[in-house]
């Protein structure tokens, strides 16, 4: 079957222009300049028309988490972050016991490969629990260790492609062992709530490592050493070209001038856009407990009870877009480059474009970021928009 999607509002490679996408059998095989033959023909003009999203970054939604929940919550979560235009979504689970780490990569693994999730589980996404207990910011410290290669192994080995990336601590990877296992695994290595220093981020690089998780949120900067300065986690992820680095552009984490440093430094190719939201997006809840640390919902954040740090984000990708338009003053292309193309080629997938030979998963979206229309491979499911939900 062939389907032409006409819009005057096409966002791709951070542009935006006026055109028809050619699809066919659910893959794009052109982009026109104007109006082609087709079997079927889908009218988005005056709407924007982009790649469907990715969330390479994500704790649940909808009051469904990824860790401690089942298969259907794993669905559940997936499909509320759906209706905001996550079209490929990789969930996250925080620093726990291993076994219970352990459930939780059988729950997603299983929603994966279940085939009821319209859009993608890319895979599992292990934010811990090989931390840094002084940047462990809402992360259990209970549970933070240093890398066990017994544990780890076991986990990749029970579940084969199952983990897609890996969230640690360089400085306690002292040997480098740990990173290049994961990318002899093809498992993605990330810095992340890390103190680590020039010093272990260089050695990380040198070992795989090509990415710092949430820049700037439990992130180490600067230190001195009698007198010297060394570089932390912020500093290289600047230096260092060949460190990609995501952001939780929610407008509570990081303020809109420092969004815009980051961008100047870094540039669209190298910042990924994530939500690092919580099970409890998406409902009315005020306070609570999660892996036992208590926090409390207010201003737009889910913060700890002391109110000292924040506890992680209630956005979804949709917020992420309107934060960077209204309040960053970045162009709807280049925001959702961000949360497209740029972590569609930090993860090594097809997905996020809109070129020749990637899966046609479309969104269509109006001005103020509201999802009009949702196509997976070129199939309208866009009924998930007014699909009741059940938390």
């Amino acid at each position: 079957m062939t389907q032409c999607f006409l819009s005057d509002r096409i966002l791709a490679g951070g542009r935006e222009f006026s055109g028809a996408v050619f699809v066919r059998d659910g893959v794009v095989e052109a982009i026109l300049p104007e109006a082609c033959g087709a079997d079927e023909t889908v009218e988005l003009r005056g709407l924007y028309l982009s790649a469907g999203w990715i969330d390479m970054h994500t704790h649940g939604g909808g009051g469904r988490p990824f860790l401690d929940g089942t298969a259907d919550d794993v669905i559940e979560a997936a499909l509320f972050h759906f209706r905001h235009g996550t079209t490929t979504i990789l969930p996250t689970l925080s620093a726990a016991p291993m076994e219970e780490m352990h459930a939780g990569v059988a729950a997603i693994d299983e929603a994966r490969r279940s085939g009821r999730f319209p859009g993608t589980i890319l895979g599992v996404h292990m934010e811990g629990p090989y931390l840094s207990v002084a940047q462990c910011g809402a992360q259990n410290p209970s549970s933070i260790t240093e890398p066990i290669p017994a544990e780890y192994e076991a986990l990749v080995r029970d579940f084969p492609g199952a983990v897609v990336r890996w969230t640690y601590a360089p400085e306690h990877d002292r040997d480098g062992s740990f990173c290049r296992f994961l990318c002899a695994h093809g498992i993605l290595p990330s810095a992340g709530h890390t103190d680590a220093i020039g010093s272990d981020m260089e050695r990380a690089i040198a070992n795989g490592c090509r990415l710092v998780t949430h820049l700037y949120s439990a992130t180490s900067t600067v230190t001195r050493d009698h007198g010297f300065r060394r570089l932390g986690v912020i500093e290289s992820a600047f230096l260092h070209d060949e460190l990609a680095c995501e952001i939780i552009a929610d407008g509570r984490h990081l303020p809109p001038d420092l969004i815009r440093m980051i961008l100047k430094i870094k540039g669209d190719d190298a910042v990924a856009l994530i939500t690092d939201s919580l099970a409890l997006t998406g409902t009315d809840e005020k306070e609570g407990v999660s892996g036992g640390i208590a926090y409390v919902i207010e201003e737009g954040v889910c913060r700890l009870r002391d109110r000292s740090a924040f506890a992680g984000s209630i956005a979804t990708a949709d917020r992420l877009i309107r934060v960077l338009t209204e309040e960053c003053g970045v162009t709807v292309a280049r925001a959702v480059k961000m949360m497209t193309e740029t972590p569609a080629r930090i993860l090594g997938i097809p997905a996020g474009r809109i070129a020749p030979g990637c899966p046609a998963d479309l969104l269509a979206f109006d001005d103020g970021i509201q999802i009009r229309r949702i196509f997976i491979r070129g199939e309208d499911r866009s009924g998930v928009l007014t699909a009741p939900h059940t938390a």
